[in-house]
């Protein structure tokens, strides 16, 4: 091979190479990196959340985060025991077995009614009594309300602790800003919007009577 045929396959090797490393200018800038995976979304239309979904389902995990339940029960709780403990008095009063299972609500007239395993007259008695206790009242219609929206939360929250489900009705109950996430707040909320939602969602229905449930079991 002579001095000069080398050279030229030299010239034309590194000509090649040259070509290889320099830009393309048919492709648009920005688009060198097309077809790279990054894991980012190519598109509106990718299956990934967009960082604005991930915004409003974080803001929604958070207010559910900071939903005060413990503070909830607790102020339910009073309520809990003094009717619970009324009952029971009256149980002892009238020498009924402590462990009678009783079931208290109020009639759409807004009375005290009262059923269980006992006999008549003592269980008209008793009702009469309840219905002279302006507190026993007062507390059983607190609880009417409290009770079964307190249920609800606490469910909701088990559910999205334990799968990481998300209750969109629970999010619409709460306020971006905590001061209007008060227990009595959030009961107002729950019952404008359980009268429209369905059962399924609420797990009450607006024609269902609340009982406090004395010695029963779940």
């Amino acid at each position: 091979m002579s001095l000069l045929t080398s050279l030229l396959q030299a010239s034309t090797r590194f000509q090649q190479a040259m070509d290889n490393r320099a830009p393309r200018t048919d492709v648009p800038a920005g688009k060198s990196n097309e077809g790279v995976a990054t894991g980012e979304p190519q598109s509106s239309t990718d299956d990934r959340f967009t960082p604005s979904q991930w915004q409003e389902r974080n803001s929604a995990s958070q207010k559910t985060r900071q939903l005060p339940l413990t503070q909830y029960k607790q102020t339910v709780a009073q309520d809990l025991s003094y009717v619970r403990e009324t009952l029971r008095h009256k149980l002892a009063e009238y020498n009924v077995h402590p462990a009678t299972a009783l079931s208290v609500s109020k009639t759409e007239q807004g009375s005290i009614q009262l059923d269980g395993k006992i006999p008549d007259q003592v269980r008209e008695r008793i009702q009469q009594d309840l219905n002279n206790n302006r507190g026993f009242g007062e507390a059983l219609s607190r609880l009417s309300v409290t009770e079964p929206t307190l249920h609800f939360m606490d469910n909701a929250l088990k559910l999205n602790q334990a799968y990481g489900v998300n209750n969109s009705l629970l999010d619409s109950l709460l306020s971006e800003n905590q001061q209007f996430n008060g227990l009595q707040d959030v009961i107002h909320r729950y019952d404008s919007l359980r009268r429209t939602a369905t059962p399924a969602e609420t797990g009450i229905t607006a024609q269902q009577r609340y009982a406090f449930s004395l010695n029963t079991r779940a």
